[in-house]
């Protein structure tokens, strides 16, 4: 299975999470090349932790001081009762297309409408997450948000967008979640 390489999702999350690592513990889940790990290292975190689905990521952080955890979300045994100040998530959102081959869907597709894989995210994460915590993530104008909006709102939390930007096609949209 091939590594999920930085994109203009990776490349835009990227470019807001400075104000919200720096002394915090971090993670960042669907790491996929880990930039979002390493920038989040480079901006001053105390610690970062990198989660993917896919074992290959782990090649990613040799001879580095982030630790990768294989695991699908949270469900690793090493993820058990821990917590974060910051939560990085570049998920798959796009909603399924039966044309793309079932290696790059696992990287892009976050389920048939393509809200399924941020639901269950959502459902987890929020017991990872220290009070006063913020989760950052990135989807796009194509995933639909009615659905989180309702998890989020039942969730008793608070999501603001921080920043946009537009394709051809789509808009990459950065969001801010706090409980």
């Amino acid at each position: 299975m091939s590594i999920y390489q930085p994109s203009d999702d990776s490349f835009l999350l990227a470019e807001h999470i400075s104000p919200y690592v720096f002394s915090k513990k971090v993670l960042d889940i669907c790491t996929g090349s880990g930039i979002l790990a390493k920038k989040a290292k480079q901006e001053g975190a105390s610690s970062v932790f990198a989660v993917d689905i896919n074992k290959e990521c782990a090649k990613e952080f040799k001879n580095s001081k982030i630790k990768f955890i294989h695991s699908d979300l949270f469900s690793s045994p090493k993820l058990k009762g821990k917590k974060f100040d910051v939560i990085l998530c570049n998920p798959p959102y796009l909603p399924e297309d039966k044309r793309e081959d079932k290696e790059s869907q696992l990287a892009t597709t976050g389920g048939k409408r393509g809200d399924e894989f941020l639901l269950r995210f959502f459902k987890q994460a929020k017991s990872h997450l220290n009070k006063n915590g913020v989760i950052l993530f990135v989807c796009s104008s194509l995933t639909p948000l009615n659905r989180i909006n309702s998890l989020l709102k039942k969730q008793k939390a608070k999501l603001k967008k921080i920043a946009e930007h537009s394709f051809f096609m789509e808009k990459l949209l950065v969001f801010e979640v706090r409980y």
